[in-house]
């Protein structure tokens, strides 16, 4: 019996491998390949899916940690998502949601789905820190200094 090219993914090398692999016959822009990518692509998100721990990660962990898996610093957001570097910092530091367009460049640039990025999450502004319970979703709230 002949081994098969490709198998359900065992371990993170494995998975790597595939990845690499994927990502080398997507540049190379042959439609010959288009079956092998297509079977790739479905044992790489089944992988994802039993494997991945976005589900638990807000909007900004998981950009967070999209930036350190691909080496990007936020002055690479300013020009990722043609933003300020003002709001990206903001972004970073819980002062300010994401807007639908940046949801779509995140989701576009890092190939997720936009519902990895457009999931609910506290922020914190920075007019209501002085605040005990200052924490809220992207408005002033009027609140008791603690």
């Amino acid at each position: 019996m002949e081994k098969l090219k490709y198998t359900l993914i065992k371990n993170n090398t494995q998975y790597k491998m595939y990845c690499n692999y994927l990502e080398e016959l997507l540049l190379s822009e042959n439609h010959d390949f288009q079956d092998e990518i297509d079977l790739l692509t479905l044992l790489i998100e089944k992988w994802d899916k039993e494997h991945n721990t976005l589900k638990e990660s807000n909007p900004v962990e998981l950009i967070l940690a999209l930036m350190e898996e691909n080496n990007l610093k936020a002055k690479d957001l300013v020009s990722i998502l043609n933003l300020s570097k003002g709001t990206v910092s903001k972004i970073l530091n819980y002062q300010k949601g994401l807007s639908k367009e940046t949801i779509r460049k995140l989701s576009s640039y890092f190939k997720l789905s936009q519902e990895a990025f457009n999931r609910p999450y506290k922020l914190t502004h920075e007019v209501n820190r002085q605040y005990k319970y200052g924490s809220l979703m992207n408005k002033k709230k009027n609140m008791v200094k603690a």
